[in-house]
């Protein structure tokens, strides 16, 4: 699956972005017509490709369809979905997965009527092994079994192996790619490096594309 994605810096504003991103949904559900893909990890190959954006934006839309939808942040290292997503929560998973916390007070509306958000603590330690312990996995496997989709942000694969880690517990994960950012060979080597780790992904989605036609012979 390869999908196209506007200029759209702000989700809702752009038409043809928020077209893509419902493409983009779509896809995601007749790739799981059969074996449904729940949780969907959202990563790039480098910073500022969007990512977060995207994720925010594909969250939305699935909420809207009338599925109830989590936002999780697992951008330890740069979390931003909380502020993009206007919301300000008090708790963060960290102290859900240690049993500090109950998940529902851990879990904030962030807009509409389906779409929530459960937010990462500021400076949590070791993010790579939180992320593959087992606290995190017994969460991440009732957040499945909570919501109808789970949309995870994760820092670029080529920065750090959160990404991966994460990747391997999804049902699917989404390569952002930020075009004429990144050469072919980079984003080749993330793919591989997801999938080398055991992530489903399911497909590239281009971001930052002009809009405008080609001209004529090119």
């Amino acid at each position: 699956m390869v999908g196209k994605l506007g200029r759209g810096r702000q989700c809702g504003e752009d038409a043809a972005f928020a077209n893509a991103v419902s493409t983009l949904y779509a896809n995601i559900g007749f790739m799981g017509v059969d074996d449904p893909l729940c949780t969907v990890v959202v990563t790039s190959t480098v910073p500022e490709e969007g990512k977060s954006t995207i994720a925010l934006a594909l969250a939305r839309a699935m909420a809207a369809s009338g599925k109830r939808t989590l936002l999780l942040e697992c951008d330890l290292r740069r979390r931003s979905l909380a502020r993009m997503a206007g919301v300000r929560p008090d708790i963060g998973w960290g102290a859900v997965a240690v049993g500090d916390a109950a998940l529902r007070r851990a879990v904030s509306p962030a807009g509409g009527e389906n779409l929530f958000m459960l937010d990462a603590e500021p400076d949590l330690p070791s993010p790579a092994d939180l992320l593959d312990s087992a606290r995190f996995r017994a969460l991440f496997d009732t957040l499945a079994r909570t919501f109808d989709y789970v949309v995870v942000d994760t820092p670029p694969v080529g920065a750090f192996v959160d990404a991966a880690v994460v990747a391997s517990q999804a049902d699917a994960t989404v390569l952002v790619v930020r075009e004429g950012y990144v050469r072919g060979e980079g984003v080749a080597r993330a793919c591989a490096q997801l999938e080398q780790a055991g992530a489903n992904v399911v497909g590239v989605a281009m971001n930052f594309c002009s809009s405008s036609p080609s001209p004529e012979g090119r």
